[in-house]
């Protein structure tokens, strides 16, 4: 399938529109149960349930309009759905929770597997928007990895040391901005290993 453009404000809604209709959500009904079939749900558990299937409509619908995914929205569906899916069936927010420090596990874990072979996987996905040298792709790797590590163990500390509404914050708003304040940061390297576009 051809890779199409897509209009900036639909792919952005796409992308963040589940997460913050889960924020919404859970602030309606966190003190809310539902008994359902003959079990108790908190509302969180119940709206992770509804979270799951329109995260999963969200990222078909990209699919659709773009001809294509990165491995990251692949595998962060993947998750959502496994751990999140544990959460409704178990009926125990804690799998759900835990679904950040395994996304972050694993790109970090990832990203590592490439620099023991000498490569910079982050170049593969994010070379077309960021144009830089090779000593630049592999030093903004490893800085990303042990970043990735860093969120991981962030998430662990907070979903087991504070209340469910501070994690739900936390990941909703504080993930996000931790990620952008981190590209933020990496100024002076893309000045330093940045290839003009025109070069060559």
């Amino acid at each position: 399938m051809a890779h199409r453009e897509v209009n900036p404000f639909v792919k952005s809604a796409l992308e963040y529109g589940p997460i913050l209709l889960f924020f919404i959500a859970y602030l309606r009904l966190k003190d809310r149960s539902f008994s359902i079939g003959g079990t108790d749900y908190e509302g969180f558990i119940v709206v992770t349930a509804v979270f799951i299937p329109l995260l999963v409509a969200a990222t078909g619908v990209m699919w659709a309009l773009t001809g294509k995914l990165n491995r990251m929205q692949v595998a962060t569906v993947i998750l959502v759905v496994v751990f999140g899916g544990l959460s409704v069936w178990l009926n125990d927010d804690r799998f759900f929770k835990m679904k950040p420090t395994m996304i972050y596990l694993l790109f970090g874990g990832i990203l590592a597997v490439g620099l023991l072979r000498g490569q910079s996987y982050l170049k593969y996905v994010m070379e077309e928007m960021m144009p830089l040298q090779d000593g630049g792709w592999m030093l903004l790797t490893r800085r990303l990895m042990f970043f990735f590590f860093g969120l991981a163990v962030a998430n662990e500390l907070i979903w087991r040391s504070f209340a469910t509404e501070t994690w739900v914050y936390f990941k909703t708003f504080g993930l996000p901005v931790a990620m952008f304040g981190f590209f933020m940061m990496q100024g002076k390297l893309f000045q330093e290993h940045g290839i003009e576009k025109d070069e060559g």
